[in-house]
């Protein structure tokens, strides 16, 4: 794969959503982040002033996770979160389906809640990602949730939160793109914690990678064109 250290840094949302943090984990995180050009900072929405402060003039992203880990809110809650998010500072925001309706077979529900969701982010100009959470889904359901991503056009679909029972497969990567072609971006996240992995991702199809180990990544990437 011939991309460059910085090409690949910009695929990365360097990710930090865990509930025991303190602004000096934040800090070192966008410190990170701006020291190896990812792509964004994937953090909870009530950081997000705290960290838009500390990356600006810079050219990373605050990524703001919506309905997060369990994307158990209303649809009105998510517009609503979504729009705060963007107008805190977010450029880029990861929301989490309604995970019931889904297995409610509930079809009409899924695309309403993507689209207005959607439609938030392309008002506001922000990237808009789509998490399946794919290890409680079947095949079919994450094919028809392809289908549904196809008709409202997120710009990516990913795999999973990183907090479920599952973490993100080279399976699941490469049946989205199937479902999906180019029209939609696809984000692997959830357990993707080396070199190896991440460019087994991008080979089956991911153009985005969410991990908490993206400096480490980097690092091992560096050495790995060092040998060429």
């Amino acid at each position: 794969m011939n991309l460059t250290i910085d090409e690949l840094a910009n695929m990365i949302d360097y990710t930090l959503l865990k509930p025991d943090i303190s602004n000096k984990d934040l800090f070192q995180l966008c410190q990170d982040a701006i020291k190896y050009n990812f792509k964004t900072v994937a953090i909870n929405n009530a950081v997000i002033l705290f960290c838009k402060k500390i990356l600006k003039g810079s050219n990373v992203l605050c990524d703001a996770a919506v309905s997060f880990p369990l994307g158990q809110s209303t649809i009105e809650t998510k517009v609503f979160e979504t729009i705060d998010a963007i107008e805190k500072g977010a450029g880029e925001v990861d929301y989490v389906v309604n995970i019931v309706e889904i297995k409610n077979d509930n079809w009409a529900y899924i695309e309403e809640e993507m689209r207005e969701i959607v439609e938030a982010c392309n008002e506001r100009g922000a990237i808009s990602k789509v998490i399946f959470e794919n290890c409680y889904l079947s095949d079919d359901e994450k094919k028809k949730l392809c289908e549904v991503a196809l008709k409202v056009k997120p710009t990516f679909i990913k795999t999973s939160t990183g907090f479920g029972n599952g973490v993100a497969t080279i399976e699941d990567v490469k049946l989205m793109k199937a479902c999906v072609g180019d029209n939609i971006k696809i984000k692997a996240a959830g357990g993707i914690r080396d070199i190896q992995s991440v460019l087994k991702f991008i080979e089956a199809g991911a153009s985005r990678i969410g991990t908490s180990s993206g400096v480490k990544i980097i690092e091992e990437y560096k050495k790995l064109k060092s040998k060429k």
